[in-house]
């Protein structure tokens, strides 16, 4: 079982950066693709940003391209999600996952561990 906790979330203006750091458990974290993934009110679990196992490989939607960055530290058992020039569509809850294999996939259906969200703000 892999227990993922997230943190970083808050209140930013329109414009702003803010840091999610996601720690897990798990000691074979390095061979899990990880991601972030974003749920705000009354709209569906989106894909935000995923990272292989390695943290060679990245994925971020088409969305967030330009501004946020996913980024691991295997070393550490951490994933972080570096989010600039926030915009108030940004905001929701954002989710760390963890897959049971280092290859990296952008459905949330793939990934088999949650942590319980942070929620981000972003007022204009």
């Amino acid at each position: 079982q892999v227990r993922l906790v997230e943190s970083g979330g808050g209140l930013v203006q329109a414009g702003g950066s803010l840091r999610l750091s996601c720690a897990a458990s798990e000691r074979t974290f390095s061979t899990s693709a990880m991601g972030w993934f974003r749920q705000a009110p009354g709209k569906e679990r989106e894909f935000v940003a995923v990272i292989s196992g390695s943290g060679g490989l990245t994925y971020v939607a088409d969305s967030a391209k330009g501004r946020f960055t996913i980024s691991r530290d295997n070393a550490k058992n951490m994933v972080y999600l570096q989010m600039n020039s926030l915009k108030p569509d940004d905001t929701a809850v954002y989710y760390c996952a963890a897959r049971t294999t280092f290859y990296v996939t952008r459905d949330s259906r793939d990934y088999n561990f949650w942590g319980q969200g942070t929620q981000v703000t972003v007022s204009s």
